[in-house]
C-alpha cells in the first residue's frame, strides 16, 4: 500500500500541487468487482481545500487516472454499518449515497479516522458519523498504520519537504559508490568525515598559494604605472608641438563651411528660379489664343481650350512661402488675372451670341413639325454647343459670376424656344384629339394670326363637347330604353352607315390613344436629350447622388438664389446634391409648361370621352416605369409621376360617375325594363378594359375598379328589380344576372370569380322562382285542392281517409279534374307563353330556357298530383283528363307556334 500510495502521489497529486493523506483500496457494493482507490487530499496553497478522490487503474496501460473528485464540505454522513462487528463496508453520502466495500476493515477505520481528523482540522462542519466506534474519532490515534497515514500532528505533516529530482539522484549516486551504506551506517559517516577533512586541507593550501601570486602581480602594476608616467609626458609634448597646426586647420574648416553654405543657397535660389519659371510661365501661343483666338473653327476652339488650361495651372500653382513678396511674382499673378477676366468676357459675349442666333434658327423651323404632331429635334445646337464643355468648366472654376450669367441666359432663350415648340406642340395635339384636323399640310402652323383662331375653336369645342357629359356609350344606354321598334329603327339606321356607334367610339378611342401615346413618345426623349445636355455642358453631376423631388415653393426660392453670386472659393462648398438640384431647377424652368400642358390635354381628353382615362393611365404608367429605370430622380420622371397621380384621380373619378349614374337611373314605366343600360354599360367598360389593361403595369387599380363596379351593379339590379311595377322582380334579376354570368364567363377577369359565382347563383334561384310562380296560374282550381289535400295530411288525417273529407271527397275530385280537359290546359299554357313572352327582353333570349323549365316543373307537378291521388284516393281509378306525353306535346306545339 504504501509503494502504491508513493506512486499516487509522484503520478496524479504532486502536478495538481496536492498531498496525499488517507487511502483505501474498495470496490462499490453489489456489482461486479472493479477494484479503485479513495484518497483524501488537501491542497498545498492556501487557503487548504479538502477532496476525496476516486482514482481508477486505465484500461489501457498501468498508470492510475482521476475519476471522480469530491469537495470534503459536500460530505454528510458517513455509515460504517457495524461499530462492533468488522465489517469492511461503509457509505459515503454526497449528493447521492455511495455504497463501497474496502479490502479490509483495518483500511476502512483508518480512512473514516483520516475524514474525521481533516473536518475537525480545516472544516468544523456537522457532519454525521454513523455506526462509528468512538476510539476512531479521538483527537490521538495509537501508532500504526493510521497514525503514519493520516499523521496525527500536523505540524510534522506541515515540516515535510519533498526531495527535489536533483537531490534524488545525488543520494542514488552516492549510495551506489557506498554500498555498505545501509548496513553500516557508522562505517559510511565515518568515511564522509574523511572526506570533508581532505576537502578543508585542499582549500587552505590554496589560500596559502595565493598569497605568492598576489605579491608578484602587486609588483608588476607598479612597474605599469612608471611606464604610464613615461607616456604621458611624450603625449604633452606632442600636444604642445600641433597646437599651432590645430589653430590653422580650424581657419581652413571655417572657410570651406562658408563655401559650402554659399553653393547650397545658389543651388535653392537656381531651382526656385527654375519652379517659377516652368509653372508661373505662360507661353506666348497661349497669351496670343485668350486674346484673340477664334470661338467659332474647331482649331480655334481647341487652342482656347488648351491655353485656358495652361492659364488654369499657372494661376492654381502652389507658392511657397515667400513667393508673394516677389516683384515678378506680383506682375505675373496680374497678367494671369487679366487675361482670365478678358478672355472669360469674350467667351460670354460669344456664347451669348450662339444662344440667341441658335434659339432664333431653331424658332424658324417650328412650322415643319407641328403639322406632323413631332417636336423639333435640338441635337445640332447641343453638338455645337458641347463643343464649347470644357470651355465652360473653365468658367465655372475661374468665373463662377459669369458662368451663372450664361446659365440664366440660357435658360432664359431656351424656355422661351420651349414654350413655343410645346405650347404649338400640344394645340396640334389638341385639335387631333378634338377630331377637327382638316389642314393636313399644317397651314394653321406658318400663319400666327390663325393661332387665336384655333384656339377659340378648339375651346368651343371643349365646350360642346362637356355637354355630352361622359362617353358615347351614355347614347347607347339611353336607346335601350326605347321601344322595341325605336331599338330596330336605331340598328336599321345604324346599318347603313358605314360604321356602328361603338365602331365609331372604338375608332375614336383608338385615335386618341395613339395621339396620347405620340405626344408622350415626342416628349420623352427631348427632355431627357435636354437634362443629358446640361449635365454635360455645364458640368453638373446627375447620377452621383439622388435627391428628392424639391416642392414648389422650395424650388422658386433656389431659383432665385441658384444664379446669385457667388464667390470663387465657395465652389469647394458647393456639395454634389446641389448641383442635382441645379440640373431639376434648369429643367424646371426650361420646361415650365410641359406639366401645365399635359394637364391640359388629359382634362381635354377626359372631357371628350371619360374612358380616355384608361387609356391614358397606362400609357402614362408604362412611360413613368420608364423614365424611372432610366434615372428616378430626372426630371422627367418627376413631372411623368405628378400627371399620373392626375390621370389617376381622372380614373377613380370616371369609375365614381359610373356608380353615381347606376344610382340616379329611374326605369320606365311604360315598358319593360330587359337588360338595364348599366349592365351593358359595365360590359362595354369591362370589354374596353380588358383590351387597353393587357400586360399593364397598373392592373392592380383596375381591379379594385371592377369589385366597386360589380358590387354596384349588383345592388342597383336588386334596386331597380323592387321598384319595377309593369316587369316582374323575378325576370328582371333573372335576365340581368344571367347577362352579368355571361360577361364575367367570356371575359375570364379573375379578381371576379366570386363575384361571376354570385351572379350564376342569383340567375338560377330567380329562373326557378320565376318559373313556380308562373305555373300556379294555368291549373290554379287544381293547385288549390291538392293544396288543402296536403293541409289534412299536415293536420294528422290518415292518407286513406282524405277521400271521406267532405271538400276532398272523390266527387269533388272528379269535378276539378273535368275542368281541366287537354284542350283547355293547352289553351291555359298557350296564354302563359305569351306573358311570359311579354316579361322577357328579346336581348338576353331566354325565352326558351325559361319554357324548357316550365315544362320540367310541370312535369313535377303532374307527377307529384298523380302520386297524391294513388295515395289518398286509392282504387278510385281517378286520372287526369291529360297525359305527360300530352303535356310534352302542347309545350312543343305552342313554342313551334310562336
Amino acid at each position: 500500500m504504501t509503494a502504491i500510495k508513493h506512486a499516487l502521489q509522484r503520478d496524479i497529486f504532486t502536478p495538481n500541487d496536492e498531498r496525499l493523506l488517507g487511502i483505501v483500496n474498495v470496490c462499490k457494493a453489489g456489482k461486479k468487482k472493479k477494484n479503485c482507490f479513495l484518497c483524501a487530499t488537501v491542497t498545498t496553497e492556501r487557503p487548504v481545500q479538502v477532496k476525496v478522490v476516486k482514482v481508477k487503474k486505465s484500461d489501457k496501460g498501468d498508470f492510475y487516472k482521476r475519476q471522480l473528485t469530491w469537495e470534503l464540505r459536500d460530505l454528510t454522513e458517513v455509515d460504517a454499518k457495524d461499530a462492533s462487528k468488522e465489517n469492511p463496508e461503509f457509505d459515503l453520502h454526497f449528493e447521492k449515497v455511495y455504497r463501497w466495500v474496502a479490502s479490509s476493515t483495518a483500511e476502512k477505520n483508518s480512512f473514516i479516522s483520516c475524514i474525521w481528523k481533516l473536518n475537525q482540522r480545516y472544516l468544523r462542519k456537522k457532519l454525521e458519523f454513523v455506526n462509528v466506534s468512538s476510539q476512531l474519532l479521538e483527537e490521538s490515534v495509537p501508532s500504526g498504520e493510521s497514525q503514519s497515514v493520516a499523521g496525527g500532528d500536523e505540524d510534522v505533516l506541515d515540516e515535510y519537504q519533498e526531495l527535489s529530482t536533483r537531490e534524488e539522484q545525488d543520494i542514488e549516486s552516492m549510495m551506489e559508490t557506498c554500498e555498505y551504506a545501509i548496513s553500516n551506517a557508522e562505517a559510511f559517516a565515518e568515511k564522509l568525515f574523511k572526506e570533508l577533512q581532505v576537502l578543508d586541507g585542499a582549500n587552505i593550501q590554496s589560500i596559502m598559494a595565493s598569497e605568492k601570486q598576489v605579491n608578484i602581480l602587486m609588483q608588476l602594476l607598479d612597474e605599469a604605472l612608471a611606464e604610464v608616467d613615461t607616456i604621458e609626458g611624450k603625449l604633452s609634448s606632442y600636444e604642445e608641438m600641433l597646437q599651432s597646426v590645430k589653430e590653422q586647420m580650424d581657419q581652413i574648416s571655417q572657410s570651406n563651411r562658408l563655401i559650402q553654405i554659399s553653393n547650397t543657397n545658389n543651388s535653392k535660389l537656381l531651382d526656385e528660379i527654375q519652379f517659377l519659371v516652368n509653372y508661373m510661365d505662360l507661353s506666348k501661343g497661349h497669351i496670343r489664343a485668350l486674346q484673340e483666338g477664334d470661338l467659332t473653327s474647331p482649331k480655334g476652339i481647341e487652342a482656347c481650350i488648351n491655353a485656358s488650361e495652361a492659364l488654369l495651372q499657372c494661376m492654381n500653382v502652389a507658392l511657397r512661402p515667400g513667393h508673394e513678396k516677389l516683384m515678378a511674382v506680383t506682375q505675373q499673378q496680374l497678367l494671369f488675372a487679366e487675361l482670365r477676366d478678358t478672355f472669360a468676357r469674350r467667351l460670354t459675349n460669344h456664347l451669348n451670341n450662339v444662344f440667341v442666333h441658335q434659339g432664333h434658327d431653331q424658332s424658324s423651323t417650328l412650322s415643319q413639325h407641328t403639322a406632323d404632331l413631332t417636336l423639333p429635334k435640338h441635337s445640332p445646337l447641343h453638338r455645337d454647343l458641347l463643343r464649347y464643355a470644357k470651355l465652360m468648366e473653365w468658367l465655372k472654376n475661374t468665373h463662377r459670376e459669369k458662368y451663372e450669367g450664361l446659365s440664366r441666359t440660357y435658360v432664359d432663350y431656351m424656355s422661351r424656344l420651349y414654350e413655343r415648340e410645346i405650347k404649338e406642340f400640344f394645340e396640334v395635339a389638341k385639335i387631333k384629339m378634338a377630331g377637327t384636323s382638316k389642314d393636313p399640310k399644317g397651314k394653321f402652323a406658318t400663319l400666327p394670326r390663325k393661332e387665336s383662331a384655333l384656339k377659340q375653336e378648339t375651346e368651343s369645342l371643349h365646350g360642346s363637347s362637356g355637354k355630352l357629359t361622359g362617353s358615347t356609350s351614355s347614347l347607347n344606354k339611353l336607346t335601350v330604353q326605347g321601344s322595341n321598334s325605336r331599338r330596330s329603327q336605331s340598328s336599321s339606321l345604324l346599318d347603313m352607315g358605314n360604321m356602328s356607334a361603338s365602331d365609331l367610339d372604338v375608332a375614336d378611342r383608338t385615335k386618341f390613344d395613339k395621339i396620347f401615346e405620340q405626344v408622350l413618345s415626342e416628349l420623352e426623349p427631348l427632355c431627357l436629350a435636354e437634362q443629358d445636355f446640361i449635365s454635360k455642358f455645364f458640368k453638373l453631376q446627375q447620377h452621383l447622388t439622388v435627391a428628392p423631388p424639391l416642392a414648389q415653393p422650395e424650388m422658386e426660392e433656389l431659383d432665385g438664389s441658384m444664379l446669385s453670386k457667388r464667390p470663387p472659393q465657395a465652389e469647394h462648398r458647393h456639395s454634389l446634391s446641389s448641383e442635382k438640384d441645379m440640373v431639376r431647377l434648369m429643367m424646371n424652368k426650361i420646361f415650365h409648361s410641359i406639366e401645365t400642358e399635359l394637364n391640359s390635354l388629359i382634362a381635354l381628353g377626359d372631357k371628350i370621352d371619360s374612358f380616355h382615362s384608361l387609356y391614358m393611365l397606362v400609357k402614362m404608367s408604362h412611360h413613368v416605369w420608364t423614365a424611372e429605370n432610366v434615372d428616378p430622380a430626372s426630371y422627367l420622371s418627376t413631372t411623368l409621376g405628378n400627371v399620373l397621380v392626375t390621370v389617376k384621380r381622372n380614373f377613380d373619378k370616371c369609375i365614381s360617375n359610373q356608380i353615381r349614374q347606376m344610382e340616379e337611373f329611374k326605369i320606365p314605366k311604360k315598358s319593360k325594363v330587359g337588360i338595364l343600360p348599366f349592365v351593358t354599360g359595365f360590359e362595354e367598360f369591362a370589354e374596353l378594359a380588358e383590351t387597353i389593361f393587357r400586360n399593364a403595369e397598373r392592373r392592380g387599380d383596375l381591379d379594385k375598379a371592377y369589385v366597386k363596379l360589380i358590387r354596384a351593379v349588383f345592388m342597383n339590379v336588386e334596386k331597380v328589380a323592387n321598384e319595377s311595377q309593369k316587369t316582374p322582380r323575378d325576370v328582371v334579376m333573372m335576365e340581368n344576372f344571367h347577362h352579368i354570368f355571361s360577361t364575367l364567363s367570356r371575359l375570364k377577369i379573375s379578381c371576379l370569380d366570386a363575384e361571376r359565382r354570385e351572379a350564376k347563383h342569383k340567375y338560377t334561384d330567380h329562373l326557378q322562382s320565376y318559373v313556380i310562380n308562373s305555373l300556379g296560374q294555368p291549373l290554379e282550381k287544381l293547385n288549390h285542392f291538392f293544396e288543402g289535400v296536403e293541409a289534412r295530411v299536415a293536420q294528422g288525417v290518415r292518407e286513406e281517409e282524405v277521400s271521406y273529407q267532405l271538400a276532398f271527397n272523390k266527387q269533388e275530385l272528379r269535378k276539378v279534374i273535368k275542368e281541366y280537359p287537354g284542350k283547355e290546359v293547352k289553351k291555359g299554357l298557350d296564354n302563359l307563353y305569351k306573358k311570359v313572352d311579354k316579361h322577357l327582353c328579346e336581348e338576353e333570349s331566354l325565352l326558351q330556357v325559361v319554357w324548357h323549365s316550365m315544362q320540367d316543373e310541370f312535369i313535377r307537378q303532374y307527377k307529384h298530383f298523380e302520386d297524391l291521388i294513388g295515395r289518398c284516393y286509392p282504387g278510385s281509378g281517378i286520372t287526369m283528363e291529360f297525359t305527360i306525353q300530352d303535356m310534352l306535346e302542347y309545350f312543343s306545339s305552342i313554342a313551334q307556334s310562336h
